[in-house]
Parts: C-alpha cells; sequence; structure tokens
C-alpha cells in the first residue's frame, strides 16, 4: 500500500481556494525571458505552473517576458518553447509582454493623470546616489513635483522618441522614505532606442519588470501568479500598481529556487561559460540546460520525476546532482536497449574457435522481455576491455587472467591460455580456447564462473567516437564566494569533465540507432546518439555512469 503524497503549501492555498469558491477554476503563467536558454531551474517552475493546471481544473499560459530589446531574440523563443514540450508539457496561450505595450503605456498615463507618476530627468546613478539605504531616507528627486500637465507632455514626447537613451525616465510617485528599498519611486519606463524583435522600431520606450509583470499577470486574469523568493520584496509593489490601477487582483506567491550541486544555474555565468569556450554552446552536454540535458540523453520523464521527488519549499537549499542521477537510471534501466561496445579494446584470440566461422548468437535488449532480442555475430577474434584482463590478478578477481575462465556475455564460457606483450611491455593480444558446450542458453560444460564480460567480434564491429561526459564542476557549489570555496567560479572547472575517445568498437546493430533512443552499453553506463553524429562517423554520448562514483569520492574526500 503505497503512502498518500502530502501536498505542498502552494496545493494547500490553491485547494482553500477552490473551496471556499474564491475561483472555479486557476490561471497560471510561466513568463521566461527570452535572452538564453531555459536551464534546471526552470525545468522546476515549468513543472510546477503546468503541473498545477493538470491537477487542478484551468490552464497555463506561455509568457514571454521580452520587455528588454537589447538582450532578447527568437531564437531563444523558439528554444524555449522546443523545451516546454520536450518536457511534455503545452501552454493554452502563447503571449507576449510586447502585446500589451499600448495598454501598458495607457496605464503609465493613468498613473500620471492620477498624481502616482512623474517624468525625472535624473541620470541612473544621480537616482541611486538620492535613493538612500535601508536604514537612511532617501530624498526626493528636484522633478517629483512636475505637475500632470507637464508630466503627460514630456511622457509623450519621450514615446515619440524625442530623447535620447537615459535622458528621462517615468518614476511612481509612491515614498522615498518607505522601509523598502523597491518602493522609493521605481522606474517604470526607460528610453532604448533599439529594434525589438517583436515590435520592430514602434517603440523607443520598454517598461520595466515589474511594471510589466503584475500588469500582464492582471490582464491573462492570473490567479496565482508563482515567483522564487527573491521576488517577496516585489510583492509589495506587485500589490501596490493593481491597486492603484483597480485592476484585475492577481496574486504573487514565492517558492525556492533548487539548486543543483557541481554547477551554476545563472544565466550570465552560464553566457561566461559559453562566450569564453569552455563549454560548446548552449546545449553542450554538460551545461546544465533544458536543451544541454536532452542532447545528453536525460529523459523528460526522469527530470519530471526529479521535480516531483524534489518537490518545493519557502527556504532555499542545493539538490544534490546525485538525485537527478538516480532519477534517471530508474527511468533508463527500464526502457533502454542493451548494446555491447569495447571503449579501450584488446584483442582476444580464440584459439580453438574455426577460422572462418562465424555465429549469431541471441542477445536480450534489456530486462523488459517485450523489448526482444538481437543476434550478434560472434568469431575467433573479439575485442575485449583493457580493464578486464589482470597480467597478475588482484584477490578476488573474476575476469580474465592466466589460467582463469569466464563467461563471454550471451556466448560461451573461455580460459585464458597465454597473452602476447610488445616491446614496452603492455599486453596486445590475449590468447583463449573455449567450451563449446558452455553456450549461453543451453550450457551442458557444467562449468561455473563467477566473471562475466562483454565483447565485439573484430571483422563485424563498427567504429564510434564516444565522448565520456561528467560533472562540469569539481567542487559542490562553484557559486560560493566563501573562504571555504570561495573565488571565480569558473576556477572550479573539471578539467576531466569530457574524454573523448576518438575508436570505440561496437556491435554492429547499432548502425541504425537514432537520436531519440537511449542504450546502456554493458557495463559502461547509459549513451545516446550526438547531433553531430552521421551515417559515416556515429558518435555517442554518455549520459550517465552505471553507478554514482562522485558519492564514492566524497566520502573519501571526509
Amino acid at each position: 500500500m503505497s503512502e498518500e503524497k502530502s501536498l505542498n503549501f502552494l496545493e494547500d492555498i490553491i485547494e482553500q481556494d477552490l473551496k471556499e469558491g474564491k475561483y472555479q477554476s486557476i490561471v497560471t503563467r510561466f513568463p521566461p525571458e527570452p535572452n538564453g536558454y531555459l536551464h534546471m531551474g526552470h525545468a522546476t517552475a515549468i513543472c510546477l505552473n503546468f503541473g498545477l493546471t493538470k491537477k487542478y481544473p484551468g490552464y497555463t499560459n506561455l509568457r514571454f517576458d521580452d520587455t528588454n530589446p537589447l538582450t532578447e531574440d527568437t531564437e531563444y523563443v523558439e528554444s524555449i518553447k522546443a523545451d516546454i514540450k520536450w518536457l511534455g508539457f503545452d501552454w493554452k496561450n502563447e503571449l507576449y509582454a510586447s502585446d500589451y505595450f499600448e495598454q501598458l503605456y495607457q496605464y503609465a498615463i493613468t498613473l500620471i493623470k492620477k498624481g502616482l507618476a512623474y517624468v525625472d530627468d535624473l541620470t541612473a546613478e544621480e537616482i541611486a546616489k538620492i535613493k538612500g539605504t535601508p536604514t537612511e531616507h532617501g530624498k526626493d528627486s528636484p522633478h517629483r513635483g512636475r505637475s500632470i500637465e507637464e508630466n503627460l507632455d514630456l511622457f509623450t514626447r519621450m514615446k515619440n522618441g524625442e530623447f535620447i537613451d537615459g535622458a528621462r525616465t517615468l518614476r511612481a510617485k509612491i515614498d522615498m522614505a518607505h522601509t523598502n528599498m523597491l518602493m522609493r519611486d521605481p522606474l517604470l519606463y526607460r528610453i532604448k532606442h533599439a529594434h525589438h524583435h517583436r515590435t520592430g522600431n514602434d517603440w523607443c520606450i520598454y517598461p520595466m519588470y515589474d511594471f510589466a509583470h503584475g500588469q500582464s499577470d492582471s490582464i491573462e486574469n492570473i490567479t496565482h501568479s508563482i515567483c522564487t523568493l527573491e521576488f517577496i520584496p516585489h510583492r509589495e509593489l506587485y500589490d501596490w500598481f493593481i491597486e492603484k490601477l483597480e485592476i484585475y487582483p492577481s496574486h504573487q506567491y514565492e517558492f525556492a529556487r533548487r539548486n543543483l550541486s557541481y554547477t551554476v544555474m545563472s544565466k550570465r555565468k552560464l553566457l561566461q561559460l559559453v562566450n569564453d569556450k569552455h563549454v560548446n554552446g548552449w546545449d553542450d552536454p554538460r551545461m546544465p540546460t533544458i536543451s544541454g540535458m536532452r542532447r545528453r540523453g536525460f529523459t523528460p520523464q526522469s527530470i519530471r520525476t526529479f521535480c516531483d521527488k524534489v518537490g518545493i519549499a519557502k527556504r532555499e537549499n542545493i539538490i544534490d546532482f546525485s538525485l537527478l542521477e538516480f532519477c534517471l537510471r530508474e527511468d533508463l534501466n527500464n526502457t533502454a536497449h542493451r548494446a555491447m561496445v569495447v571503449l579501450d579494446p584488446i584483442k582476444l584470440i580464440i584459439t580453438n574457435y574455426e577460422n572462418n566461422k562465424v555465429e549469431e548468437l541471441p542477445s536480450e535488449n534489456g530486462p523488459d522481455e517485450n523489448l526482444g532480442t538481437r543476434l550478434l555475430p560472434f568469431s575467433k577474434e573479439l575485442w575485449i576491455e583493457r580493464e578486464d584482463f589482470m597480467e597478475i590478478p588482484a584477490k578476488k578477481w573474476f575476469r580474465l587472467a592466466p589460467g582463469a575462465m569466464v563467461r563471454l556475455k550471451s556466448a560461451y564460457i573461455i580460459k585464458c591460455d597465454n597473452f602476447i606483450k610488445d616491446i614496452d611491455g603492455n599486453v596486445t593480444e590475449i590468447h583463449c580456447t573455449y567450451f563449446p558446450e558452455s553456450k549461453s542458453g543451453s550450457d551442458t560444460s557444467g562449468l561455473a564462473t563467477k566473471g562475466v564480460i562483454h565483447w565485439v567480434s573484430v571483422a563485424q564491429a563498427l567504429t564510434a567516437e564516444v565522448r565520456l561526459y561528467d560533472r562540469l564542476f569539481k567542487v559542490e557549489n562553484p557559486n560560493s564566494d566563501s573562504e571555504d570555496s570561495g573565488g571565480d567560479f569558473k576556477d572550479y572547472i573539471n578539467p576531466a569533465s569530457l574524454q573523448t575517445i576518438t575508436t570505440a568498437y561496437i556491435e554492429p546493430s547499432l548502425k541504425n540507432v537514432t537520436e531519440t533512443m537511449r542504450y546502456q552499453f554493458i557495463r559502461k553506463g547509459y549513451f545516446c546518439l550526438d547531433k553531430q553524429s552521421t551515417k559515416e562517423k556515429l558518435v555517442f554520448n554518455r549520459t550517465v555512469g552505471l553507478k554514482d562514483t562522485w558519492a564514492k569520492e566524497t566520502k573519501k574526500e571526509g
């Protein structure tokens, strides 16, 4: 009998709202700024907003917060839509803050007419100087007392493009002595003569986030506007605009960010990694972007499961990356097809096997019988992993060694008779005999072995490039500037985050692999085809290993 999962605090609020008849249905929104690619932090917000309207009556809007033409681009819009759909969600309405530019402008006019907004000639630096501190009151701008008529005239001329960037701003008239610094006459509009990705050159004044956000929520009748904790101080301003404009009262609620260990999730820092060539673009498989994780081989289900397990809370903390990998392994273990791939090859010759004989041996595609079986070519010469042979075996060594026996996966038991070295002392060939009666599925040999190793037939093997990805940072919290782990976050980049094997030997069934397929390379981890792969040159990415090696390392360090 499974335990019923308890409600999180937002679900508690929604259920109470519905019970009291405050709403018949709920409306949420996911409001990304199209100035970069989405990352795992956004995945949490996506799962939360869309998940709530899957659970309760209502719908979710996708609204692009496109109020800064200097940083936004259609490329980001399209990538965001693709990421949301890949995660398994869909929106009711695709909207843009820029859809509301005219309405927001009229809202600003309303505030001016009510004596609640004024045009200021001070520069950004001058405004900052008179703003005060949390313990000291700010000072009124010398332009705060302008008449309504003058403010209307100047604001119209701002809109008409008469002034240069930064020459004037529109500010709310609230209270320069307010304990909340955000309430000290915040900016509503600034002048930016810049081409907008949707409105072109129609506008040269653009609303600030705080002015655009709540009003956009209100226009769309958003019932539960869900933000992260850093927006708690903004809630008072959010409510002030709604009250003064007398518009639909959307409500803001806050939850804690979920930071992942061994990575960064700041768009600014991620952009740095891209621009400084520490990674190969936004979708580099080491990046915590959704596109990067998709390219690495993560599944939508594993990310949704992770977000569900983590849940939401009101206190920020760092979630161990290992939990995400656990969710991934759980998903892939049941769905990924098995394949044999040799990454560090050494040749094995079965001396008593016929020279030109090739058998086709069946091997299961996975733990689920529905995945079926495939046929593997087997011959006299095989590739095996170098690590599966030890000249002088260690204690409890169950793989190949002189005189030792081992089973070849889905094939025969073999015994190592001898080996050949080159002039540098490196083993180049292993010579074995096989036991014909020990064939997997019809073994009558009576022989028992503890070890099983994988292999690929030399004659039929295909080659591929294999990229072994690992965590991008060496430390749990590269964001920290504390004495314990301080400094520039880039100082903690893991130099071993990518190891490229240019020539791996793969079983021939992999020639028909597609980008959507996921594989467990037996004993090596989970892999997928990279987008750079071609028919002439297959390229595979390691998604995750079979075990959490980092947990072991952490214990060692502790």
